[in-house]
């Protein structure tokens, strides 16, 4: 790491970001520090920047807004609808130099196309592929994907209009017109001649797992390349029954596959503890969207002493200081009393205090010239969520040492079981709920023809 905190080559695309106006995109394993870049990207460039994500929790992780709220897009499949900016949006819109998009790979084909038409149509240059907005983009294909369209008009409009639904398939990187020769199928990097050329840069540098052999497996599960020797290897190692917490010891997380079954384990637990739960009302001030799905917590967080729970965001008490917590944590409440929880974390006792996640909204400062963010909705809840078992979802981004994997009947999505492996930091941490399955180890392969097109590249 250099001063910056960053590693060489986390340096070096800082550099490549913030030096040229090419469009990139950073990809990488998991644990290799994708959001660590993006963070100081969005707090250290001297250009003018708007950060964004798919949905309202994500927007939150980066202190950013929706893309929907961000350029004004209609909900729903796209396509051609008229796109509609006030002049206030205008304004904001053809103030931005980089436009840096997290979790690019739930934004789906349509969508991208969507920010292509509406940064041109905005910024009044409808010759140049995102209006001449650099775009940056972050994800991971191999852990996340874009949701398909539900109804079947919208779906056989995908499937006439695109190659696939992901977002490297928009036909921004072909350029507009579809009957340019060579467009169809041709693969993203060679299409620069058409509309917008990507850099595609792969970190290598993994942070999470120390052990080569485990980065090995892992990078197989990823590729769907298991062989039976390796899948023997996990199967054995997970095959054990996860150890009863001893004292000071919290019990091993669940990663499982549905809502339903972490809902019933957490709730088996909480009314295994003895007395009665208190519940905590999180305070919500202004508009947080569609409901509970956008809320950064529970807006009802019922707890009792003895409650395993995990953090949901970074300690910032203490400027300057180690951090008491990030977020993934995992601690037992000891304490429920004045407005405070008190958690002990590591055989250390830490006082939480409610947090406020802050809803941004970027506009534009017309005497500074500037891009500015403004707070438009609050939310205030402990930073806590009961942890005795999560989504495999939800536990995107976190590390843990032990870790219980319920795939249940399967993993019903690609990359499902790579990020639930890849959570942990070494083998020795893997419980499995039942030995891995030849079904479990699920490779989009649209990504794969993408991502060998890059590392041909």
């Amino acid at each position: 790491m250099d001063a910056t905190g960053l590693s060489k080559e986390q340096a070096e695309l800082f550099r490549l970001i913030e030096d040229t106006r090419e469009h990139v995109f950073v990809t990488g394993r998991a644990g290799t520090g994708k959001s660590t870049l993006l963070q100081y990207l969005a707090h250290h460039t001297q250009k003018q920047i708007a950060v964004c994500a798919p949905t309202g929790v994500a927007a939150l992780n980066v202190e950013g807004q929706t893309i929907h709220s961000l350029l004004r897009l209609p909900i729903g499949l796209i396509a051609d609808a008229e796109l509609d900016h006030p002049a206030a949006t205008r304004k904001l819109l053809n103030a931005i130099d980089t436009l840096v998009i997290d979790e690019i790979s739930m934004v789906n084909a349509d969508v991208m196309d969507a920010i292509d038409r509406s940064l041109r149509q905005a910024r009044g240059r409808r010759s140049e592929p995102f209006g001449g907005v650099q775009i940056v983009m972050f994800g991971d294909p191999y852990q996340l994907a874009p949701v398909p369209p539900r109804r079947g008009d919208e779906l056989r409009y995908v499937h006439d209009h695109y190659r696939s639904f992901w977002f490297f398939d928009a036909r921004v990187w072909a350029g507009s017109d579809p009957e340019l020769p060579g467009a169809e199928g041709t693969s993203l990097l060679d299409l620069g001649r058409y509309g917008a050329a990507l850099r595609i840069h792969e970190l290598v540098d993994i942070h999470r797992q120390a052990d080569p052999r485990f980065r090995r497996m892992l990078n197989a599960v990823r590729h769907g390349r298991v062989t039976s020797d390796l899948a023997e290897i996990l199967n054995d190692t997970g095959a054990r029954t996860p150890p009863e917490a001893g004292p000071g010891e919290v019990p091993i997380i669940t990663l499982a596959t549905r809502n339903d079954i972490v809902s019933s384990i957490n709730r088996r637990h909480l009314d295994a503890l003895p007395g009665r739960s208190q519940a905590a009302l999180a305070e919500v001030n202004g508009d947080f969207g569609r409901g509970e799905s956008g809320y950064p917590a529970d807006p009802e967080l019922h707890l009792k002493v003895g409650a395993q729970v995990m953090f949901l965001r970074n300690d910032i008490s203490n400027p300057g200081q180690p951090p008491r917590w990030v977020n993934g944590t995992i601690g037992t409440v000891v304490r429920i009393a004045g407005g405070s929880v008190r958690v002990e974390i590591d055989g250390e006792d830490v006082d939480v205090e409610p947090a406020v996640w802050e809803k941004l909204r970027y506009a534009y400062d017309s005497v500074n010239k500037s891009v500015t963010r403004e707070v438009v909705a609050e939310f205030t809840q402990f930073p806590l969520r009961l942890a005795w078992a999560i989504t495999i979802h939800k536990s995107q981004g976190k590390t843990y040492d032990r870790a219980v994997i319920d795939l249940g009947s399967g993993a019903f999505a690609p990359g499902q079981t790579y990020v639930a492996l890849s959570r942990l930091t070494s083998l020795d941490g893997l419980y499995l709920s039942r030995p891995l399955r030849p079904r479990d180890i699920r490779v989009d392969p649209d990504v794969e023809r993408f991502m060998s097109a890059a590392q041909r590249g």
